[in-house]
């Protein structure tokens, strides 16, 4: 049996883990008042909110991609916080640009 419920961990900040519901965006609970991760458009297309995952999630859709491909060239475990569907536990770090 799945559980219903996953754990997002910020293990590069002093964030508490959060516990969010299976499917939930992860931008739709962070504010800019308790967020680790900064969001702009909330939408897909500014690169605000681009951040390292580790854990198993699904892939980005084609349109995520497209954005992952300018500001994280080459790197599978960068994706777009505010596009993030929740199907188990992950760390998020932010990613850093050079």
């Amino acid at each position: 049996m799945t559980s219903q419920h996953h754990t997002i961990k910020f293990p590069t900040t002093n964030h508490q883990p959060i516990t969010l519901e299976k499917h939930q965006k992860l931008s739709e609970h962070l504010t800019i008042e308790n967020s680790p991760v900064l969001f702009g458009c909330r939408t897909g297309i500014c690169g605000t909110c681009l951040v390292i995952i580790k854990g198993d999630i699904p892939p980005p859709s084609a349109e995520e991609k497209e954005i992952l491909e300018i500001f994280a060239p080459g790197n599978p475990q960068a994706r777009l916080a505010c596009q993030i569907q929740l199907t188990n536990d992950i760390e998020i770090t932010i990613f850093e640009r050079k």
